[in-house]
């Protein structure tokens, strides 16, 4: 496991409003008692149930970084629903090395920057299209994870800093494949990812840190010992018996 290359660790102030609901969130409660959190490897793994602060915590450090809320690079400046939370504005990023690209890429906002593409693109301010550092075709004219597949195959550079929620809202079990060869690679180029994510076959990425958030807090783990894992596992062992018990179908 090698230091992470842009995002060291993230350094918490601990002024959130009393009232805020995020005072309630299990990563908020580990975060005001620890004052930060460290980044240790290339490829970082936010894991746990949902409810814990998972995609909070990653869209917080997103902007924070100066990336856009709905996704997109450091030049994606649109909103179409200002929803994201006030942590941002409460954590402190402490850099190692400077990214020379970047990209924070959701499954659910891909729609929101596809839109913000093409409508760059009708302007007359840009001399050559956009859409061809996205792959030369619409991403609204392809599906959500051909779209979400072209974004990083097309875009992402490498010696970048990408985070990603939840791809594999967006992606077959065999993208999520295409999806660690293209990350195996990026790393190669000197790139960091920190990816929110409940599939089991991503956490098997190589040398990957895993962060798994709970109501106790947040603890280092192998990819085996994620409850992701082992539930995936035992259904798919024997996924006559997890339905009988899940069904009550043994009960007639």
């Amino acid at each position: 496991m090698t230091n992470s290359k842009y995002i060291s660790k993230i350094l918490f102030d601990n002024k959130l409003n009393k009232a805020s609901y995020l005072n309630n969130l299990p990563i908020i409660k580990y975060l005001a008692k620890e004052k930060e959190l460290s980044f240790n490897a290339d490829v970082t793994f936010f894991v746990g149930e949902n409810g814990t602060g998972k995609s909070t915590l990653l869209e917080a450090i997103a902007v924070a970084y100066g990336f856009n809320a709905e996704g997109g690079s450091k030049n994606f400046n649109f909103s179409t629903n200002a929803t994201h939370s006030e942590l941002c504005e409460h954590i402190e990023i402490a850099k190692r090395g400077y990214a020379r690209d970047g990209f924070f890429l959701r499954a659910e906002s891909l729609y929101n920057v596809a839109t913000n593409i093409d409508d760059m693109d009708k302007l007359p301010s840009f001399d050559a299209p956009i859409i061809g550092g996205y792959g030369g075709v619409s991403l609204h004219n392809q599906s959500h994870g051909e779209s979400f597949l072209s974004i990083v195959q097309n875009r992402f550079f490498g010696n970048g800093l990408y985070i990603l929620d939840e791809p594999e809202a967006a992606l077959s079990p065999m993208r999520l494949l295409t999806l660690m060869a293209e990350i195996n690679e990026l790393v190669k180029k000197d790139s960091q990812f920190i990816i929110a994510t409940h599939s089991p076959i991503l956490m098997t990425f190589p040398n990957a840190e895993i962060l798994e958030f709970s109501a106790g807090g947040i603890k280092r783990v192998e990819y085996q010992d994620t409850e992701h894992f082992q539930i995936t596992k035992s259904f798919l062992e024997n996924p006559e018996k997890m339905l009988g018990y899940l069904l009550n179908d043994n009960e007639k």
